[in-house]
């Protein structure tokens, strides 16, 4: 599987919830953010999401940090309303971007259009107008912290100074090599010597034309027939002790810009490009600058969105059922009145999700 693919189905995972039939859960809502309900189903597919996560993006976090993230997760579906509402105060509308993304993600698929991309969620049993609408919502929520929160803060030259002394030690990164392939497979040749030899000369005229001036990326793009191809043959970073010894021996070897003969593989004859070079300890500042400014920003970010969703549920309308609790919520916040029409709206909205099979 191609890694655009597994990116796909890990997003179509993450975003959209799984499959329940109508019978098999128990119709609840458990909280109301002005106009819009949270039912269980979704409360219970966000808590498992939380669980996945902290289980895959950091394996050393303990079951007792996990659940307490998990407690997070109906805060988190009230965030999202709150969000929501603000971006129609804000007219932020995302339907340009969501196309963008969509076309970005068919180029990295190497699909033809986005009737084939629709296709490939349905085969992963996804509803596309599901994974259209909740990358909408990501990307509204996304502009509303940027504009209400993240616009007013301010890094400064001094904070980044300071924050790069201050943690050298975690700034620091091992040898590493950033490498591009072009692959020439030999899949089509079989025992075929002669089919073999044509293709180690394909490959050795192209090694002779990276060397001569031409462009190893639109080379990669023409000639390559691995996935990476597509990215120019952009292949990533890799570090000691994660690439095959044969390939790790030779790379390591190499500066950054050098490319290698072709090497006989496997799948068939690989040119490798070093196209960047990292050496071991922690790198000058001015290398990792934007790095360490985008840490302070998220230090920075927290708290600061933590404060302006408490202003937000301060503005809304928020109830939360007996049994359920929004950690969010502050301890002075009051219950406001249920009007009759948002009594309304949310029986409409109840009833649509039961259409669409949300439950």
């Amino acid at each position: 599987m191609s890694k655009p693919l597994i990116y796909f189905v890990l997003i179509c995972s993450i975003l959209v919830p799984g499959v329940l039939s109508a019978d098999s859960v128990v119709e609840e809502i458990i909280a109301r953010v002005n106009n819009q309900i949270i039912t269980r189903s979704e409360y219970q597919h966000e808590q498992q999401q939380l669980k996945e996560d902290c289980q895959r993006q950091d394996s050393s976090r303990t079951e007792q940090e996990c659940q307490q993230t998990q407690k997070d997760a109906l805060r988190g579906l009230i965030d999202r309303e709150l969000l929501l509402d603000k971006g129609k105060e804000l007219e932020i509308t995302a339907d340009t971007e969501v196309i963008k993304r969509l076309d970005e993600m068919r180029k990295q698929m190497k699909l033809n259009s986005l009737d084939d991309l629709e296709k490939a969620a349905s085969a992963q049993g996804v509803s596309f107008e599901d994974f259209k609408q909740n990358m909408k919502t990501e990307i509204i929520t996304q502009q509303v912290i940027q504009r209400e929160v993240g616009s007013h803060m301010n890094v400064g030259s001094d904070e980044i100074k300071k924050f790069y002394e201050d943690h050298k030690s975690e700034l620091a990164r091992p040898e590493a090599v950033k490498i591009s392939e072009i692959l020439i497979s030999t899949d089509s040749a079989g025992d075929d010597q002669q089919k073999i030899d044509a293709l180690k000369a394909k490959a050795d005229d192209l090694v002779k034309q990276i060397r001569g001036g031409a462009s190893f990326e639109d080379l990669a793009k023409k000639e390559s027939q691995d996935p990476s191809g597509a990215q120019g043959g952009d292949l990533g970073m890799f570090e000691r002790g994660k690439l095959a010894k044969q390939l790790e021996d030779m790379t390591f070897g190499m500066k950054k810009g050098d490319v290698s003969d072709a090497i006989r593989t496997k799948q068939g004859f690989v040119i490798l490009k070093v196209t960047d070079h990292q050496t071991a300890g922690v790198p000058p500042l001015k290398d990792i600058e934007p790095r360490v400014q985008e840490a302070i920003y998220m230090q920075k970010l927290q708290p600061a969105l933590r404060e302006y969703l408490k202003k937000l549920r301060e503005q809304a309308y928020v109830k939360v059922y007996p049994g359920y609790v929004d950690t969010g919520a502050s301890p002075n916040e009051s219950v406001p009145v249920e009007t009759t029409a948002a009594k309304e709206t949310n029986a409409k909205i109840l009833k649509k999700k039961k259409k669409l099979g949300v439950f």
